[in-house]
C-alpha cells in the first residue's frame, strides 16, 4: 500500500459502483479461478474497459473449443514466458495446468520450447516460475562466481 495521498478523483472512482465492480471480479474468479492484479486495478477504475478486456479470454480461453484445457495451459505458459509476463502470472497458469493433470515434466518441456526462438534468458524467466511452483531444489555447486554472487552456495552450505 502506498503512503501517498490518493487523488480525490481516483478515490471517488474507486468508491463508485463498488458492489458492481466487486461482483464482476467475483464472477471472473468463479469463471477462471483467478484474477491478476491488472484485472483488479482496471475493474476498480474503469469497469467498462475491464469488461471489454475480459471478452477475448472468455471467447478463446474459457470456452470449450477444439483444444483441451491442458493444451491451452501449456500454450499460455509458453507464450507468457516468451512475453516475460510477471512471474506470478506464469506461476498461476502452472498451478492451473497441474490442476488439469499436466505433469511438471510436461510444463518443463513446454518451457524448453522457448529456447530455440526466444533464447535462454527468456527460458530462464519461465524456469524460475517452474522452480517456485514445483518446489524444485536444483543441484548446487561451490566456488563458481555466479553461485557465490547470489549467495546460493552460502545458503545451502549451512
Amino acid at each position: 500500500m502506498s503512503s501517498k495521498k490518493t487523488h480525490p478523483d481516483v478515490e471517488r472512482e474507486q468508491n463508485t459502483n463498488r458492489e458492481e465492480k466487486q461482483a464482476f471480479l467475483d464472477h471472473m474468479v468463479k469463471q477462471r479461478g483467478y484474477v491478476n492484479d491488472f484485472h483488479r486495478i482496471v475493474a476498480t477504475y474503469d469497469l467498462d474497459v475491464a469488461k471489454a478486456i475480459n471478452g477475448v479470454p472468455s471467447s478463446v480461453y474459457l470456452s470449450q473449443r477444439s483444444l483441451d484445457n491442458k493444451t491451452k495451459e501449456l500454450l499460455f505458459i509458453l507464450s507468457m514466458t516468451c512475453l516475460k509476463l510477471p512471474q506470478y502470472v506464469i506461476e498461476g497458469h502452472m498451478r492451473k495446468a497441474l490442476a488439469f493433470g499436466v505433469t511438471p515434466r510436461e510444463i518443463l518441456e513446454a518451457l524448453e520450447l522457448a529456447i530455440p526462438e526466444a533464447g535462454f534468458p527468456t527460458f530462464e524467466h519461465g524456469l524460475r516460475a517452474w522452480v517456485e511452483v514445483m518446489g524444485a531444489e536444483p543441484l548446487h555447486t561451490t566456488g563458481d562466481m555466479y553461485t557465490a554472487n547470489r549467495g546460493v552456495a552460502k545458503k545451502n552450505a549451512g
